[in-house]
């Protein structure tokens, strides 16, 4: 019954009106949503949407059920967790938008009575007693999970094998990190490898006591997944973060089980379904900023292999997941920009803007994947000393920017003469006093949400990084919550404003301004249009204000004779580096890419013969040859991440144990040939014939004719024409659903940064 009320709650009318609603706010949040790939989503059919990385909390989900429905006509069901399905106004949201609960054993955590210990970590290690504790009460069942304080940024957890008494208890797997068997142990000869090096006696153990713990009961997951395979086999749309909760960090977290298994599960249950994984990259830029970005970018479709579905059938279940996983991984990093830290981040954006020799402006699109391809690179050379040294160079020059309060591209005013900086500033300067006098209005009313939202979303950032083990900031909350406040709080505002109209108004007329013959019932109306209507010039008025004053720092360091000497060198080092980062990609790039020259996104104007024509369809089929191959670095990084997110005892035969998001403690590091021959072999060799032949990721055809060329071309106009009328179709119809947007969310054309200001 569960189930059947699950899936009753899509009800299209409702769902296209609470998106069209919702969408209001994503406008307001975001400067831009730009889709990229939306294309390769199949039109008809199940899908399972793989989004990834979890930035932004609930807004991801809005923002990707609104770019779906407008650029792909389709409606998606998202996993949504039980505790955020049971909140009042996000519960309201996902029901209207179809969303599935799942529980998560991590939610319904309770602090279990007395303390934990090993009695024997060497011969016994699954062995776990208690004292004053009472392991036969209700909310200890097998398969129920037992967590660790959290110890230097990490819980630790095991599941329940079986329950001996009130105090002694067996652990499906043993606890083998080093923080965890401190906890269990109070031991300190322990390696970081999970070793004990000393003898029991020579340790001090009189002030150990045991470990508090928390305990989860056992979490049955078969309705969820019997309602993922029932809207698949009718054609629906799942959507899943795999990565199982949001965060802030700059790379991807180990990806769940859950995903996989609803994809074998499907097939094994209904071959014919033919159920495919669209990964989707959620590339931000500043995802916490009010007006910042957003680049939604599409993957290739995967096909499932038949041999892993039989595997999955035969009972391999470990290692069909295990595959299955690895390959939806590839397809994310293909569709994302990842870095192992927030610096390297820091140092690749910093390099991507000096590697830009013609000065041009990149479409927003082309950022992202300009910040993706010099991620791949910095990961295959990182260890090479040349790029040791210029990271080096890159962070103190960043530093230094940070030190003036100036932005990269603010350094070029340096440059300008003592009349056109005096000139400028003195435009700038009225051109904000005028567009302030339009802003002062609508900021002063609506001062009190963006003081609301911002104390609010500081303070459920604080609480979300305390009570996470994989946050860095505890970022990834603030836009969800600076929305929902603002979605609160402002219709309260205005409509306190109104009745102060009103009552003004009946008053003395608002000090005799409004006619006797005006009603109050149309005061109300006027209030309640006008009040929102100002606010929201102001804010369209203000973004252009906001950059203007940003603007106004390095302009008046060019005149500081103290600063402007600063500046004035900052810039020949930024000329240097430009120089230097140049040479080097220019150096390194044919060596990774054998195509370097034909497929690269910023032409370089000092070598000749190398400017490639943007409707030349190898240099499309090159693009698209980059955007999916992913190097061995990250196919070894993520082969360790799954050994130690997948264990060596879970066969997953019971599906209904294994929870969506569900966190399993890592195993030792082992090696798993996946049923193709390797995932990583699949990728490197897949232009060939041969290479690959089991992965989904198909092989381009080989363009080696004039009559190939023509077909390709001939085939994009088909597809641009093709295009062109459903565009046309959906304007000419007044009634169409995306009226509800304020404008496009594909321009052709996006500046990353407004270098004119």
């Amino acid at each position: 019954m569960a189930e059947k009320e699950s899936l009753q709650l899509m009800i299209p009318w409702v769902y296209d009106l609470m998106l069209w609603i919702l969408s209001v706010l994503v406008d307001l949040f975001f400067r831009e949503v730009h889709p990229r790939g939306s294309w390769k989503v199949p039109k008809r059919g199940p899908i399972i949407l793989v989004a990834a990385p979890h930035a932004n909390q609930f807004v991801d989900s809005l923002v990707l059920m609104r770019v779906m429905r407008m650029e792909c006509r389709r409606r998606v069901a998202f996993l949504i967790a039980e505790k955020s399905f049971k909140r009042k106004f996000i519960g309201t949201v996902a029901k209207a938008g179809g969303a599935l609960p799942v529980a998560r054993a991590m939610d319904i955590m309770k602090q279990g009575a007395g303390t934990i210990y090993l009695p024997d970590p060497i011969n016994q290690p699954t062995l776990l007693r208690g004292i004053g504790t009472k392991f036969t009460d209700p909310q200890f069942q097998v398969g129920g999970s037992i967590s660790l304080p959290t110890i230097n940024g990490q819980s630790h957890n095991s599941e329940i094998l079986e329950i001996k008494g009130p105090e002694e208890l067996i652990l499906r797997r043993p606890f083998k990190t080093k923080d965890s068997l401190y906890q269990l142990t109070g031991r300190r000869d322990i390696t970081n490898d999970g070793q004990f090096t000393g003898n029991v006696k020579d340790q001090d153990l009189s002030g150990f006591k045991g470990s508090k713990f928390k305990i989860a009961p056992h979490v049955d997951q078969t309705k969820v997944y019997n309602a993922v395979f029932h809207t698949l086999n009718h054609g629906g749309c799942i959507g899943i973060f795999p990565e199982g909760g949001s965060h802030d960090r700059p790379d991807l977290l180990p990806l769940k089980a859950g995903v996989a298994l609803m994809a074998l599960g499907a097939l094994a249950e209904n071959p014919d379904c033919g159920v495919k994984i669209v990964p989707c990259g959620m590339n931000y830029f500043h995802a916490h900023k009010f007006r910042s970005r957003a680049v939604i970018e599409f993957g290739n479709p995967i096909e499932v292999p038949p041999e892993l579905v039989q595997q999955y059938k035969d009972g391999h279940r470990r290692e069909a997941v295990g595959a299955l996983l690895d390959t939806i991984y590839q397809s994310l990093v293909a569709v994302t920009v990842t870095s192992p830290d927030y610096e390297t981040l820091m140092v690749i954006q910093a390099a991507r803007r000096l590697y830009n020799p013609t000065g041009k402006k990149l479409p927003l699109p082309m950022v992202v994947e300009l910040n993706r391809r010099l991620v791949k690179g910095y990961s295959h050379y990182k260890d090479d000393p040349r790029i040791v040294k210029l990271r080096k160079s890159v962070m103190d020059y960043n530093k230094q920017l940070w030190l003036l309060g100036v932005r990269d591209h603010q350094v070029e005013y340096a440059k300008f003469s003592i009349i056109k900086v005096v000139s400028t500033l003195i435009y700038r300067l009225l051109k904000l006093a005028t567009l302030s006098i339009g802003t002062l209005p609508g900021f002063i009313l609506f001062a009190p949400v963006f003081t609301a939202t911002k104390l609010i979303s500081i303070k459920k950032s604080r609480e979300a990084l305390a009570a996470s083990s994989v946050k860095i900031q505890g970022r990834d909350v603030m836009a969800t919550w600076k929305l929902l406040v603002a979605l609160a709080f402002a219709p309260l505002l205005y409509a306190f404003y109104t009745v102060l109209l009103t009552y003004w108004t009946y008053r003395n007329r608002v000090q005799g301004y409004v006619p006797q013959w005006v009603p109050l019932w149309l005061v109300v109306v006027f209030g309640m249009i006008i009040f929102p209507s100002v606010t929201f010039a102001a804010l369209r008025i203000g973004e252009t204000g906001m950059d203007i004053l940003k603007s106004l720092r390095p302009l008046v360091l060019s005149l500081n004779p103290t600063s402007a000497n600063t500046l004035v060198k900052l810039r020949k080092r930024k000329e240097q580096l430009s120089h230097e980062v140049t040479e080097l990609i220019n150096t390194l790039g044919p060596e990774m890419f054998p195509d370097f020259d034909a497929a690269r996104i910023v032409a370089d104007p000092f070598k000749s013969g190398i400017l490639t024509d943007e409707n030349d369809p190898r240099h499309e089929a090159s693009r698209y040859h980059h955007a999916i191959v992913s190097d061995d670095h990250h196919a070894a990084h993520y082969q360790a991440m799954i050994d130690g997110d997948l264990p060596r005892n879970e066969s997953f035969h019971d599906i209904s144990k294994i929870g969506f998001f569900s966190t399993r403690p890592p195993s030792r590091n082992h090696s798993r040939n996946s049923s193709n021959g390797g995932l990583t072999a699949g990728l490197t060799g897949f232009t060939s014939s041969s290479g690959g032949g089991a992965l989904p990721l198909k092989a381009f055809s080989t363009i080696n004719s004039k009559e190939s060329f023509d077909e390709v071309s001939r085939r994009i106009r088909g597809a641009m024409r093709e295009r062109g009328k459903e565009r046309e179709k959906r304007s000419g119809d007044g009634s169409g659903w995306e009226l509800a947007s304020s404008g496009s969310t594909t321009p052709s054309l996006v500046v990353e940064d407004k270098k004119d200001v």
